[in-house]
């Protein structure tokens, strides 16, 4: 099966991005491209939290219902929920209401406080796991790393929940950690000039 799709404008992108609609403009304008954001970092670590068991569509279309939900992921704000805001966030439909997954965000919140204390950011500490300039696989042909296994049993060390190999893998293909875009992908070129200007957080 190819590993590309012809795009709108007619030139090559990653095959999965024409599963659905939505997955183009996700594709084009965010995935891959290095992110340094505290904030936004936490948020995606704790969208592929509540992705596990599920598709990443189903995430995508309930995003903005995430945001407004978690207060736009400020962790600092997260980890002062108590249990009426665990009560309020079961109850909401416009989320994934799964209990495990809810205390874990709130868990991990406190956790990333910890770590911004520590390390003076948490894109400082999460972006040391930056993948090698030539990674070992083929692009989109891992679901895990030697760097995204040492980050989650970093997390996991440290208290962070639903921090596995495959999650954390998922986390930096999205926030540039690594660029898994296809070789014939007209993005990678892209994300690998967004990569090569980046300042990396705490360097």
């Amino acid at each position: 099966m190819s590993t590309t799709i012809v795009g709108p404008d007619g030139k090559p992108r990653c095959h999965w991005c024409g599963a659905v609609p939505e997955f183009l403009d996700y594709h084009d304008r965010e995935w891959g491209f290095p992110v340094s954001d505290d904030l936004r970092l936490f948020e995606k670590l704790s969208l592929e939290c509540f992705q596990s068991g599920l598709s990443w569509r189903t995430i995508l279309a309930k995003r903005e219902n995430f945001r407004k939900s978690f207060h736009d992921f400020d962790f600092d704000r997260i980890a002062r929920y108590t249990r009426r805001d665990l009560n309020r966030l079961l109850q909401d439909e416009g989320i994934v209401r799964h209990r495990g997954k809810i205390e874990a965000v709130i868990n991990n919140a406190q956790r990333a406080q910890e770590i911004v204390k520590r390390e003076g950011s948490l894109g400082a500490f999460l972006w040391h796991y930056e993948a090698g300039r030539k990674p070992l696989a083929e692009p989109q042909t891992a679901s895990t790393s030697a760097e995204s296994i040492a980050l989650s049993k970093d997390l996991k060390k440290q208290g962070w929940k639903f921090v596995g190999p495959t999650t954390v893998y998922a986390f930096m293909q999205a926030m540039g950690l690594i660029n898994d875009h296809v070789e014939d992908c007209v993005i990678r070129a892209r994300v690998e000039r967004a990569r090569r200007n980046f300042r990396r957080p705490g360097r």
